[in-house]
């Protein structure tokens, strides 16, 4: 199965002001560019904050959402597997491709899992000077470039393979 995490970044690297920031401040492109890889994937994987920021379940994928206080989301299958237990049970249900869209706590809890194999950041051309990381602690993960897509005049997509150090 692949993993990847999918998100737009500011120039400066924040994925957000706070954790209720809406995604409003990204481009049209990246909007078509995320739909496009997440339907790609089938299933999208998230936490309740990030839920709650898009509103409701976004059409034409399995919905997972991440969630010690909310039992019951109506279109969305809510967890709290660790994420090797969450990937095993959806490769079973035949599902090849998982695309996790936020925010930082689940961005971090599945790449500690080593889990991650890509990485889409969309860089967008604005500032917040401060505000929410990608990742909630500190990492040592290498990645290597696999491309870079122009979006718009302003906007660049990049895709990152990452580099897992395992002993053969």
């Amino acid at each position: 199965m692949t993993t990847f995490i999918i998100a737009a970044i500011t120039a400066d690297g924040f994925i957000a002001k706070n954790s209720n920031h809406l995604a409003s401040w990204t481009s049209k492109e990246d909007k078509k560019f995320f739909v496009e890889k997440t339907k790609e994937a089938g299933v999208v994987i998230m936490g309740l904050n990030t839920y709650k920021t898009i509103g409701k379940p976004l059409p034409g994928r399995l919905n997972i959402v991440y969630s010690k206080t909310e039992k019951d989301l109506e279109g969305v299958e809510v967890t709290q597997d660790k994420p090797s237990k969450l990937l095993n049970n959806l490769s079973e249900r035949g599902y090849k491709e998982v695309a996790i869209t936020g925010g930082a706590q689940i961005y971090t809890m599945f790449m500690e899992a080593d889990l991650v194999d890509k990485v889409y950041l969309t860089v967008e051309p604005i500032l917040f000077g401060n505000g929410m990381s990608l990742f909630t602690k500190y990492l040592d993960i290498k990645l290597r470039l696999q491309s870079t897509q122009k979006l718009n005049d302003n906007t660049i997509a990049l895709e990152y393979d990452v580099v897992h150090d395992r002993l053969l």
